[in-house]
């Protein structure tokens, strides 16, 4: 198995006024990366016209692409249709699944959706009292299950996380602690830990920091573009793990 180099970024929100500008930056990502990865907030407002303008902007990149949607990417209610615009541009869509990728010798599995929030142990909400609180732990609670099950069943030399909300609250250092609960989740961290992986990515955090870790000592990047200061980041995994 060879070092594998992942390139990753969230939180692009690109839109017409910028139209072929990230693209440009992207230009040489194949000398730099084996993989390229995106953790969601692609578009501004969920409109499938900026659905569409990320998918060309993405249109055959020459390395394998990975993303998953973000809160932003759902609000006009038009998430399948603009994952199905990425699909279209040769974009891996993940939705609470995974996918297993070859690269050279190494398979890369890589498993994810666009999470969602709660909160972190000691300080989060619980399933109880209304139906409406209920509702919205057991939505995360349901999305943990399902990154579980798809990390324990797959078959990877290596594993990815691909999210948008945050499984810790270290990479949330920077934005308002009342914010945390809606920003990410510990039961997507502990998912994680009881599963397996080597590597878990999100965004959403604009004015967190990088760097983090599970409780089970998983290394977590916060992605989001603000975050990065450049147009992605480049982590890896394997060998030397070195870059």
């Amino acid at each position: 198995m060879t070092e594998l180099r992942i390139a990753a970024v969230g939180d692009i929100h690109l839109g017409e006024d910028v139209r072929g500008q990230y693209r440009k930056r992207l230009e040489g990502i194949e000398d730099r990366a084996d993989v390229f990865m995106l953790a969601g907030d692609l578009t501004r407002h969920g409109t499938l016209e900026e659905g569409r303008l990320v998918a060309d902007e993405l249109r055959g990149l020459p390395i394998p692409t990975v993303a998953v949607l973000g809160n932003h990417d759902y609000h006009s209610d038009l998430q399948y249709e603009i994952a199905a615009a990425l699909r279209d541009a040769g974009v891996i869509v993940l939705h609470d699944d995974g996918v297993v990728i070859q690269c050279g010798d190494t398979k890369l599995g890589v498993v994810g959706g666009k999470g969602f929030g709660g909160g972190y142990a000691g300080k989060c909400a619980s399933e109880f009292g209304e139906r409406e609180i209920k509702n919205f732990v057991a939505h995360t609670r349901y999305i943990a299950e399902a990154w579980k099950v798809s990390l324990k069943e797959m078959t990877a030399d290596l594993k990815v996380v691909l999210s948008h909300y945050s499984p810790i609250k270290e990479t949330l250092e920077g934005e308002p602690p009342e914010i945390y609960p809606f920003l990410g989740s510990y039961l997507l961290a502990e998912a994680v830990d009881t599963a397996g992986a080597d590597l878990i990515l999100h965004g959403h955090a604009h004015k967190g920091r990088e760097k983090g870790m599970t409780p089970g000592g998983i290394r977590v990047r916060n992605v989001a573009l603000p975050v990065l200061g450049r147009a992605y980041a480049v982590y890896c995994l394997g060998e030397n793990g070195s870059c």
